[in-house]
């Protein structure tokens, strides 16, 4: 069985210093939305690989990869220096359960993001999938200031795409940001600002809710959802939240 890959990439985008997107052609086994594929460099003899989250939904090509570099991250680094031309190794097989197929039907379906999370749910809602499942769909997507909300031309595409049942919210915490809320998803989820700001209801009777991001965020999302009575899906236990996390 063969282990990577060959790739090569088309376009590199960097989105601030900190924030890049690979486009990358190569040969893969066909994957769902959300799944993610490992990406890897030869460093003296040594493999490094890194799973990363599909962009682009499976019937696009190239395949697109968004991703952070790590202050200490020896792959990142690397991943941010490629361009056009240049070879890169993926993972044949996609893997991860942060998918449709994985989640009940449920009357809206929630999209909860932190940075480089909002990824994989970008791929889900380019797929027919979640407009054919759900009456209605709500992005969330928070970060710590304004030139980190990335994909914001795909995002509106998307929203004009679906004007009556798609929502998005924005959250931007380190600094003032026109069009965003303050602070983070989880406390404005207590406070009723995220589903004021959504116009959409939030509640294990009515809504499926998939998390992307950071541990904490995850943490103190599951405990604000469990307030609300939803817990996490199992398939042995159906409930409300399936979550990924990016860290």
């Amino acid at each position: 069985m063969t282990r990577w890959v060959p790739g090569r990439i088309v376009t590199q985008r960097h989105w601030t210093d900190r924030l890049h997107s690979l486009c990358i052609e190569a040969d893969l086994m066909p994957f769902e939305a959300g799944q993610f594929s490992k990406l890897a460099l030869e460093v003296e003899g040594q493999m490094l690989a890194r799973p990363y989250s599909f962009v682009n939904a499976p019937h696009e090509r190239p395949h697109e990869f968004y991703f952070a570099v790590l202050p200490d991250g020896p792959l990142t680094a690397r991943l941010a220096r490629l361009a056009p031309g240049d070879a890169i190794h993926l993972a044949p097989f996609p893997a991860g359960f942060l998918v449709l197929s994985e989640v009940p039907d449920a009357q809206n379906l929630w999209l909860l993001a932190t940075g480089t999370g909002i990824g994989p749910f970008l791929s889900i809602l380019k797929t027919e999938t979640p407009w054919r499942r759900f009456g209605e769909v709500v992005l969330v997507h928070a970060v710590r200031t304004g030139t980190e909300l990335a994909y914001r031309d795909t995002i509106k595409r998307l929203a004009a795409e679906h004007p009556a049942r798609m929502r998005t919210v924005q959250f931007v915490s380190r600094e003032s940001c026109a069009g965003a809320l303050p602070g983070r998803i989880p406390q404005a989820m207590e406070e009723g600002r995220l589903e004021a700001a959504a116009g959409v209801p939030l509640s294990a009777a009515t809504s499926q809710v998939m998390l992307c991001g950071n541990p904490q965020m995850l943490k103190d999302a599951m405990q604000a959802l469990a307030r609300r009575g939803m817990k996490k899906h199992r398939r042995r236990d159906p409930g409300h939240i399936t979550m990924e996390n990016y860290w």
